[in-house]
């Protein structure tokens, strides 16, 4: 049978992949994209970033009530947790959205292929045993968990993240290993559910690469709600039976061990570039030191005719970064001169409150050797924060000292993940503090908040 020919063919439907897909096709290409999960939208959306979410905002709502709907007059009794009911809107979160990819990839007439995809050539794709040709491949295969030697992850007693999402009961005692934006998040809507939790990490501080500043007020914020931490400290081995699981801890700079039980332990300790099958030989690709996909500026493979994005490249491992890459390819593949600025890509930590920066942080900047100005302005003198009880962080704007142009904004504090858009949007075009200041903001906002750092960067701040 004779191989069917696409202009493109997408492998991976996940964020980077299925965005690829759709806006090639608005291009006039005719493209296919391949999936072996079954269900479009990749790790994020089937196990990732919405079913996570989903938990964060119920769990929210189940702690909100517990402790704190009484201040606004509201009195409840018989409060249950209903945790079947919890997973179930979850669940339905994902088929919902799952479904609606499926209906664009229909409406941009994007062929779906159902199946591992695997590389006979620099313009081959085997699905399946089923061939297929293509004038150009984007590789968006996305990463999987890492694993730690001597942790056997079985989903029950000790589960990646996957796992995580989809406990049947509450712990009553859970370890998570790893003290980055999962392990956080996840430990978060446990600890809110009853769980008593503890974060073991290597390094001596939270969410590596972050801004310091904003790493430490974090941990504090975390511990007030009651979860527990131990840097500086390494797993070396964890032992599951029936009924719980047993965990050796060292100092990371070695010293005695200790061993501790948990009925739960999550491995939260990164993820790494999933090419597992992908025949990246047969194309002529060879993997980085670090598992990745060498690509250019262009995010264009060795091969001219194969293109790599996301969490198989270099940089973040962010699902709207692949989007952005995705639809970057699709359109130099048509022809057009797409941009991205790596450095205005925002992060955010969707705990509570939330935590979020784009550009750099202080100590990379002073790394770099870069004169510069910091203006803080903290949500306790915000007036909107004040009214709905918010009032715990801050926002931290970054500006180069000569010319004023903002250098990083971080923030953590209520809506943290909406509020940073504002200065993702001016760092595009080149903004400076001064320009942060003298916009309009409404009253009363949390907006006012990122005024007010930028009025601070000059020592104007009204409000403190």
């Amino acid at each position: 049978m004779d191989a069917k020919q696409f202009d493109l063919i997408v492998i991976g439907g996940g964020p980077g992949g299925y965005v690829a897909a759709i806006r090639a096709a608005q291009l006039g290409l005719n493209t296919a994209c391949v999936e072996k999960r079954g269900s479009l939208g990749g790790t994020c959306l089937n196990v990732g970033c919405i079913p996570s979410k989903a938990l964060l905002q119920s769990s929210h709502f189940y702690e909100q009530a517990e402790h704190n709907f009484a201040q606004h007059g509201v009195k409840l009794s018989g409060l249950g947790l209903d945790l079947d009911a919890m997973m179930q809107r979850k669940a339905k979160a994902v088929e919902d959205l799952t479904k609606g990819v499926e209906f664009l990839f229909k409406k941009n007439e994007v062929t779906y292929l159902k199946g591992h995809a695997r590389l006979t050539g620099p313009d081959r794709v085997e699905v399946d045993s089923q061939s297929y040709g293509a004038k150009n491949i984007i590789i968006a295969t996305g990463s999987d968990i890492v694993q730690l030697p001597g942790i056997e992850i079985d989903e029950q007693r000790i589960v990646s993240s996957t796992g995580a999402l989809s406990l049947t009961k509450v712990p009553e005692r859970l370890l998570i290993i790893g003290g980055g934006v999962i392990g956080l998040e996840l430990g978060s809507v446990w600890a809110r559910l009853g769980a008593k939790v503890e974060v073991v990490e290597f390094l001596d501080h939270l969410i590596p690469g972050s801004d310091a500043e904003i790493a430490k007020q974090f941990q504090k914020i975390l511990q007030k709600q009651g979860i527990a931490f131990q840097l500086s400290t390494k797993v070396t081995q964890a032992k599951a039976n029936k009924e719980s699981v047993t965990v050796t801890l060292e100092p990371a700079q070695g010293g005695e061990a200790k061993k501790a039980r948990y009925d739960v332990v999550l491995v939260a300790v990164g993820r790494r570039p999933y090419t597992d099958g992908l025949g990246l030989e047969a194309a002529g690709i060879t993997l980085d030191e670090r598992g990745r996909i060498p690509v250019n500026a262009d995010l264009q493979t060795v091969q001219p005719s194969i293109w790599a994005i996301g969490d198989v490249v270099a940089g973040a491992m962010l699902a709207h970064k692949a989007e952005d890459e995705g639809a970057a390819v699709a359109e130099r593949i048509a022809g057009q001169k797409p941009h991205i600025d790596y450095n205005c890509i925002p992060s955010v930590i969707y705990t509570h409150p939330e935590v979020a920066s784009v550009g750099q942080s202080e100590e990379a900047i002073r790394a770099a050797g870069i004169p510069y100005v910091v203006g803080k302005f903290p949500f306790s003198a915000n007036s909107r924060a004040r009214a709905v009880g918010e009032k715990e962080g801050l926002v931290k704007v970054i500006a180069h000292r000569d010319s004023d142009e903002i250098l990083g904004v971080h923030i953590i504090g209520p809506e943290a993940g909406t509020l940073i858009q504002e200065a993702v949007t001016l760092m595009e075009f080149k903004a400076s503090a001064e320009d942060m200041a003298r916009i309009s903001h409404a009253h009363p906002t949390l907006t006012e908040a990122v005024r007010e750092a930028g009025l601070a960067v000059a020592k104007r701040a009204i409000h403190i």
